[in-house]
């Protein structure tokens, strides 16, 4: 199956494809603070055919000092997640949140690192479906069938703390300015950033207000001001965030731009911050 879709897809052009009867898995990874409130939003108003995908509870290991407060999950969890969401290789997956894309897009990276190729984000997520005066149904969901997936695991690039800590290539740090430079911090034990590394808040690339990807010529704009072209090694770059979510945003807007995808490092400043004899830097 060859699809020209980009990494982000406009609403519209899904619910064309909604109404048009076309074959594939829409997926709601949106996330609350308080347990179950995702769930009590989703079975209110969703995207018609949806399944509701929990996020935390099915592509988050188990959090810890040593791993971080996101680490990825083994192969086996994410394989059995997406079998019960009736996700299939060889159709395309269409994943939203509530409007901010961090968690759409940490499922996006996911599902890509475990093989999956035909995975897009919703630009603007459900809040701007909703703007765009979409249909909208409530319910428990579309029914599921579960599927059989064989996922191979590594078709992305992860970096380990061990390879931060050796790494002399361009290091992206993706969370906001005021965390990287040590002015706030209220997640993670200490505040500040990587030594050496730059920072690009993923937040940057999206319109604020909408919540939409920024032009691609944009995009690749801010990348190529710290080194990042169409011609840089991945290996030779790293992303990062607090715990694999913004960076996994970074790394959507990577692609979707034609840019090479940056290795991940999914544990982050959770991880990196955590972990004794780590150096700190700030920009205070």
């Amino acid at each position: 199956m060859v699809l020209c879709m980009t990494v982000f897809i406009s609403p519209q052009e899904l619910y064309e494809r909604i109404k048009s009867g076309k074959k594939q898995t829409v997926l709601d990874v949106s996330w609350e603070p308080e347990a179950g409130k995702a769930w009590q939003k989703f079975q209110s108003e969703h995207i018609p055919t949806a399944v509701y995908g929990d996020l935390e509870g099915h592509l988050v290991g188990m959090p810890g000092r040593r791993q971080g407060r996101n680490p990825l999950p083994s192969l086996a969890v994410i394989d059995e997640a997406l079998e019960e969401w009736g996700v299939e290789a060889n159709r395309p997956i269409f994943i939203y949140d509530q409007g901010s894309g961090v968690f759409a897009a940490r499922a996006w990276w996911i599902m890509r690192w475990a093989g999956l190729e035909h995975v897009h984000i919703i630009d603007g997520g459900f809040r701007e479906w909703e703007a765009e005066g979409l249909k909208t149904i409530a319910g428990p969901g579309n029914v599921v069938v579960p599927r059989d997936l064989e996922l191979e695991g590594s078709k992305l690039p992860v970096a380990t703390l061990e390879d931060v800590q050796r790494f002399e290539g361009i290091l992206i740090d993706a969370r906001d300015e005021k965390r990287f430079a040590g002015r706030r911090e209220v997640l993670d034990l200490k505040a500040g950033h990587i030594p050496s590394a730059l920072n690009l808040p993923a937040a940057d690339l999206f319109c604020k207000e909408t919540r939409k990807i920024k032009e691609t010529d944009y995009i690749r704009d801010r990348f190529a001001s710290l080194g990042v072209t169409q011609n840089t090694d991945p290996a030779k770059m790293i992303t990062y965030s607090g715990s694999g979510n913004h960076s996994a945003l970074l790394i959507a807007a990577m692609e979707h731009a034609g840019l090479p995808v940056a290795t991940h490092y999914v544990g982050g400043w959770s991880q990196w911050s955590a972990r004794l004899g780590n150096k700190v830097a700030t920009a205070l």
